[in-house]
């Protein structure tokens, strides 16, 4: 089992123990504001199901129907996330207008709020877990959990704040009003997470931090070589794939052109760990005097 799956199971088992804590908050209190926070729960556990199966497809090696391999499942899975948070703000939104309708007083908000803090908290740890092992492991699905578990943790705290208000206040309506709130910060969520996520289906090209890597490592080690130009690059999950044209001199023999294109990519693969490489090379008189000079 890869860490990346380890990591995604992870995340069910404490969106359950978390969805557990904010029922029982919602339960103590009856505030419509802590239920829009359990609402949010429920869809951070549908997500985490969805991005362990996203990240078992995306580990499947290439075979005859996926020549490219698998790795574009973690995008589409991030996609989902986006579309189910957007879901769960609608029915919050729903819940806090019915809320405005009919304000009531909270019963044991103390009890309730310390529960909900403690929930908050540990998704507070494992958002921190999800982001940085996403990132290590090079995973669109671990990250989007990630993102999508820290704007929970953020509209919990205000959530905790506004139903402290409405108690001391005696203000009945901070509590819906707080719903709503919670409901177009995760509206915002989604569309974030959505948008991260569309861009990898349409192969977007990697960062100019990495495409820098990229240029400066052809030019350091083409050694025998003229030219790198026409470079593409775009990253599907966990993998970058890479093709230029390398422009050799007209006498280099096909033998000598290929060690060439093997020293090339020994060094992007230390740099780019699994990076899929297509290397076209051609005689000078093919050179365009752009892209990337060799050393």
């Amino acid at each position: 089992m890869s860490a990346t799956e380890r990591i995604a199971i992870g995340s069910i088992f404490v969106g359950l123990l978390v969805l557990g804590l904010k029922a029982l908050s919602w339960w103590l209190t009856g505030s419509v504001a802590l239920l829009s926070d359990a609402l949010e729960s429920t869809v951070n556990v549908a997500t985490a199901v969805a991005a362990l199966i996203a990240i078992r497809v995306a580990a499947k090696p290439a075979d005859r129907g996926h020549p490219y391999g698998h790795h574009k499942a973690e995008f589409f899975s991030a996609v989902l996330e986006g579309v189910m948070i957007i879901v769960a703000a609608l029915l919050i939104l729903r819940e806090a207008w019915h809320g405005f309708l009919n304000p009531r007083v909270l019963d044991a908000p103390l009890g309730g709020l310390l529960i909900n803090v403690v929930a908050s908290c540990i998704n507070g740890w494992w958002c921190w877990v999800l982001i940085r092992g996403g990132r290590r492991h090079r995973s669109p699905a671990l990250v989007a959990d990630g993102h999508h578990l820290l704007s929970d943790v953020i509209s919990s705290g205000g959530v905790v704040v506004g139903v402290a208000l409405a108690v001391l206040t005696g203000w009945s309506v901070l509590d819906p009003a707080l719903a709503a709130l919670v409901a177009l910060n995760i509206l915002w969520s989604g569309w974030r997470v959505m948008a991260s996520s569309l861009s990898g289906l349409m192969d977007e090209a990697v960062s100019e931090e990495t495409l820098d890597t990229i240029r400066s490592t052809i030019s350091d080690h083409a050694t025998g070589a003229i030219e790198a130009h026409d470079l593409r690059t775009r990253h599907a999950g966990p993998k970058t794939f890479i093709d230029f044209h390398l422009v050799v001199e007209g006498q280099t023999t096909v033998e000598q052109a290929h060690d060439i294109c093997d020293r090339v990519e020994q060094a992007l693969r230390a740099h780019l760990p699994g990076a899929q490489i297509t290397i076209h090379v051609e005689p000078e008189h093919k050179a365009k005097h752009s892209g990337v000079l060799v050393i």
